[in-house]
């Protein structure tokens, strides 16, 4: 699964329950039972939408923590709104459906859908799931933290190895003299490694050289 908003998963990590959920289904008495079941478990309710895309504008302007989508809906399905909110918001998605087809559990696992609830539900059947979609959910969003920081060191080490490089043909030094130089204007200017190596990688581009 991935996302392109990582502010939804800053705050999974610190968030051990979902509070806010929306809730979209085309059937009123399922969605309305499942509205007064969220309810009585303590959560505040958004909703009930009528389709996947009042859902997902719904999502833009309340940001709840979580989404539970029937998978059979007008104008959007609940896969493509699952997609769309997870993929452009970061928000969970749980699927609520009267079908156990393993092509729909396959395509939900890609798209941001972390819980599945066949129909009917009874409200302990519906806290146990969302107990557990928020946990799969955690665990995402720390190993998704995890690969971020990763990635942002392997970027700021490629800055640091290219700055140092420079100073050395610039300078006529040996590479570990040239990363103390680094480090020593860090320390003279209260910088951090990676500023002061980004400064030189921009001043050498701004040369053209």
């Amino acid at each position: 699964m991935t996302s392109s908003n990582n502010n939804q998963a800053d705050t999974a990590s610190t968030s051990s329950c979902p509070e806010r959920v929306l809730i979209a289904d085309d059937e009123h008495m399922i969605a309305t039972g499942m509205r007064s079941n969220l309810e009585d478990l303590g959560y505040e309710v958004i909703g009930p939408a009528k389709n996947g895309q009042v859902a997902l504008d719904l999502c833009r302007l309340e940001h709840p923590d979580l989404a539970i989508l029937d998978i059979r809906m007008p104008e959007m399905d609940g896969l493509e709104a699952a997609g769309k909110i997870f993929g452009e918001l970061g928000i969970p998605v749980v699927i609520l459906s009267a079908y156990s087809d393993p092509e729909y559990v396959l395509a939900g696992n890609k798209i941001g859908v972390f819980g599945y609830l066949l129909k009917p539900v009874t409200r302990d059947q519906l806290h146990v799931s969302l107990e557990v979609a928020w946990a799969r959910y955690q665990d995402w969003a720390e190993q998704n933290e995890e690969t971020d920081e990763l990635r942002i060191r392997l970027e700021q080490r490629k800055i640091i190895e290219q700055a140092k490089w420079i100073i050395v043909k610039s300078k006529n030094v040996e590479e570990p003299d040239a990363m103390r130089m680094l480090q020593k204007q860090a320390r003279n200017n209260r910088k951090s490694l990676i500023d002061v190596a980004q400064a030189v990688v921009d001043s050498q581009n701004l040369l053209g050289d």
